[in-house]
């Protein structure tokens, strides 16, 4: 365990992973793109969630599937190849027929963004469990602080390219080239982790006859459980902030000259924020302050929120993107380890999917606040955002290191 090479290349991994999504940042380029094409704020919501919730779809058939593989990585390299198709063919779609087909567009947009997150649904079952097999629990900590401050990097980078390609193309053709260049950029840390050094599970138990069997000892499993439902719960209502998050932008838009240069200041204010707080949750994981690491972060979600109600200027919207990249980096460190010490080996897989497929459901989130914002205002919306933060901030105290 703790090999140094995998380490680099779960890294690395990361690194050119975050420079290509945050190509599509919910929070910013995606919204503002959606708007292009004539979108609705429900529109936006529901594209926001195409990009994060098609994996709930397939989580536990995957778990159920995975039980019995020795090895996670020749499963996960297929994920791999058909996430670049996914990603690749929606700069594609925007570049052939943004101009003159812009309901189409949005039609080809949704699938890819589907299809690119259904089939992590299947990869976040491999590559959890891969983790779980190659870094001891303190290690995992460190290593994925590590992974997450070189994603903040590559946020950065990705930002300063993302500037660069709207200022220099017109819409729609920006965003189709900002895909097509993401894509290749991604390739780059998927070749990267296909390469790491995965050991065979030693213990395999023997997998139910039935997905339907599974599903049943699945919720008897969550059932008995009560850490489980605790942490399931705390990190569902932590998802709260994307009521909120994919409008800000458009909120900021009605105040503040959002040109290319500012959207990218933005998106490098959050990569910053998530970059620099990976030095704080690093320590904290370090030495098994898991908890405290979810407490911090969703209180600061919840500031960040508060902030909203107020901001008039570029600089307190850059604040609060910074805020919220801090916040859902320490949020990811926190649930990805609990869940994992959490769970006995022989029912890793399950217990990865049952909190994949459970708290995912907080990525529906942006539906609701766009259906919020459609039928009030944004006063409302913030409003509803941090009575759920609250909700989450109360239910984190309950959990265990």
């Amino acid at each position: 365990m703790d090999k140094l090479s995998n380490h680099i290349k779960n890294i690395l991994h990361g690194f050119f992973l975050t420079i290509g999504v945050t190509i599509a940042e919910p929070s910013t380029i995606l919204p503002l793109m959606v708007n292009y094409f004539g979108g609705s704020s429900m529109v936006v919501g529901l594209f926001a969630t195409l990009l994060r919730g098609g994996a709930i779809v397939v989580q536990l058939f995957a778990a159920f599937k995975s039980q019995s593989y020795e090895k996670m990585l020749p499963y996960l390299r297929r994920v791999f190849v058909f996430r670049f198709f996914s990603w690749f063919l929606i700069g594609v779609a925007i570049n052939f027929l943004g101009k003159d087909y812009p309901n189409l567009t949005l039609v080809c947009i949704g699938l890819g963004l589907f299809g690119f997150s259904f089939s992590a649904g299947f990869g976040a079952i491999y590559f959890k469990d891969i983790v779980a097999k190659i870094f001891s629990h303190k290690f995992r900590g460190k290593t994925m602080a590590y992974r997450q401050f070189f994603s903040g990097l590559g946020g950065l980078i990705s930002g300063a390219i993302t500037a660069i390609v709207l200022e220099k193309f017109k819409a729609p053709y920006s965003f189709g080239y900002l895909f097509m260049l993401s894509s290749f950029i991604m390739s780059i840390g998927y070749i990267t982790f296909a390469t790491i050094d995965e050991p065979a599970k030693e213990d395999i138990p023997a997998r139910e006859n039935s997905f339907k069997k599974f599903l049943k000892n699945s919720w008897q499993t969550l059932k008995s459980d009560k850490d489980l439902q605790v942490q399931l719960s705390t990190f569902l209502f932590a998802y709260g902030y994307l009521i909120a998050l994919p409008f800000i932008i458009l909120h900021a838009k009605e105040s503040i000259n959002l040109n290319g240069v500012a959207v990218g200041t933005l998106i490098t204010s959050q990569m910053v924020g998530a970059m620099l707080s990976n030095f704080l949750w690093g320590n904290l994981s370090g030495k098994g302050h898991n908890k405290l690491t979810s407490i911090i972060s969703i209180a600061l979600h919840i500031i960040a929120i508060l902030l909203a109600f107020i901001s008039t200027n570029l600089y307190m919207y850059m604040t609060i993107f910074f805020l919220i990249g801090a916040a859902t980096d320490g949020n990811r460190i926190a649930s990805g380890n609990l869940i994992l010490i959490l769970a006995p080996p022989k029912l890793r897989p399950t217990y990865v999917a049952l909190q994949v497929n459970i708290v995912s459901f907080g990525i529906f989130f942006s539906v609701l606040g766009g259906a919020i914002l459609h039928f009030s205002n944004y006063s409302v919306l913030y409003s509803i955002t941090i009575v759920i933060l609250l909700l989450s901030l109360f239910l984190s105290f309950k959990l265990k290191d």
